[in-house]
């Protein structure tokens, strides 16, 4: 009995600073903020209860929030897999018996370490339409270069560019998964004449799928929760945040310009609420779906 009551002790003396700093710094915001998606409140007056109000406006009459969820979507359909695809390839290439392979890992994890800004403010100056590097190596090949950051074409493809220059986390967790792949199966499957392809599809793959799936579901709310990399972008060129042309205005970005540039806190929780839902059903969709591939492969 006494050990049972040691143990409880112990338990609470540190998981009770622990449980006591998530309900004060996580839980109640986000309950406070749940409710405040159904209040009018603008920081000056004190919130006032309206119902499904900020909602029924969110989806019915905002202009910005429709343009803001097909600028996310299309992001996240192109950047994750393209993202995914590049940080597997560079792991697999990484996993090779090469020399100087710590070195190489390093050099190519060192990106992701470096801050949004200054990334983004480098790639704004090679993008950059007048005397941008990219312009000026098109030029001397007698292409005219498009005005890549200031225009609604091409921004969104240009900033798809630059998120993709950070996959060194997914490509350090695809290496963990490679280095549990047995050797052993894969030079069986080469001494049975499978070539490399073969082997990377049916071994490694089906191994490595906890890993990739993990990988898929931080990507899609990662590129749906795009933030400063859309802030940045404009603050580089001196740009209203969204520009040019609400191009690049993020669901992320919408909603930080409605709670601190508008200060439309409870229609700011009505977004936060519904990304939060739209992330929950997808990663929900994505387990389900990870299960299944799981269990193929296996």
């Amino acid at each position: 009995m006494n050990d049972r009551r040691a143990q409880l002790l112990w338990f609470w003396l540190f998981a009770g600073p622990a449980l006591a700093g998530f309900a004060l710094f996580s839980l109640w915001p986000m309950l406070y903020s749940f409710w405040l998606s159904f209040c009018q409140y603008d920081v000056v007056a004190p919130p006032r209860f309206i119902g499904l109000r900020n909602y029924s406006y969110l989806l019915m009459d905002d202009p910005a929030f429709w343009p803001s969820i097909k600028v996310t979507l299309v992001f996240t359909a192109v950047q994750m897999p393209l993202a995914v695809a590049a940080a597997l390839g560079v792991a697999l290439l990484l996993n090779q018996p090469v020399q100087a392979r710590g070195f190489w890992r390093a050099v190519y994890f060192l990106p992701s370490i470096l801050p949004q800004a200054a990334s983004v403010a480098v790639f704004v100056y090679i993008f950059q339409a007048d005397g941008g590097l990219l312009n000026r190596l098109l030029a001397l090949a007698g292409i005219t270069g498009p005005a890549w950051t200031s225009s609604p074409v091409w921004a969104l493809p240009v900033l798809i560019v630059i998120s993709l220059w950070g996959f060194g986390y997914p490509m350090v967790i695809f290496l963990g998964g490679l280095q549990t792949v047995p050797r052993e199966l894969h030079e069986a499957a080469h001494i049975d004449g499978a070539g490399a392809w073969a082997r990377f599809r049916h071994i490694t793959l089906p191994l490595i799928s906890p890993v990739l799936f993990f990988n898929i579901v931080m990507g899609v709310i990662g590129a749906l929760k795009v933030f400063d990399l859309a802030y940045a972008f404009g603050a580089a060129q001196g740009l209203i945040p969204g520009g040019p042309a609400r191009a690049t205005l993020f669901y992320g970005l919408n909603l930080y310009q409605q709670a601190f540039t508008y200060f439309h806190m409870g229609l700011a929780s009505a977004m936060a609420w519904l990304l939060f839902a739209v992330i929950v059903v997808i990663t929900w969709l994505n387990f389900r779906l990870s299960r299944r591939w799981v269990h193929y492969g296996d």
